[in-house]
């Protein structure tokens, strides 16, 4: 079974430093909101805003254990898009 992603929506959630940044830190494994915003100086909401709109994407998946949730990087939907995109300039 192949799963397709919406490339564009991809790179349209990935075109935002703070974005990038939050996949970045995903990437070294599943972490909860709160540690997210350890590492940036902006508030949760704001944080929330992104994730959202990252999974939206399909860019992060997320789980929820009790009233914290934790979100993780889908390298599948990474792989897919950026692999897709390259494609497409390739001979």
């Amino acid at each position: 079974m192949t799963i397709e992603f919406d490339c564009c929506g991809f790179f349209k959630a990935v075109a935002d430093a703070n974005r990038v940044k939050i996949m970045l830190l995903l990437a070294r494994g599943e972490m909860s909101v709160s540690a997210i915003c350890r590492h940036f100086k902006m508030k949760q909401p704001s944080i929330s805003h992104h994730l959202g709109v990252l999974k939206t994407a399909k860019v992060v998946e997320c789980r929820k254990e009790g009233k914290e949730v934790f979100y993780r990087l889908n390298q599948c939907c990474v792989s897919s898009c950026c692999a897709d995109f390259m494609k497409r300039f390739s001979d």
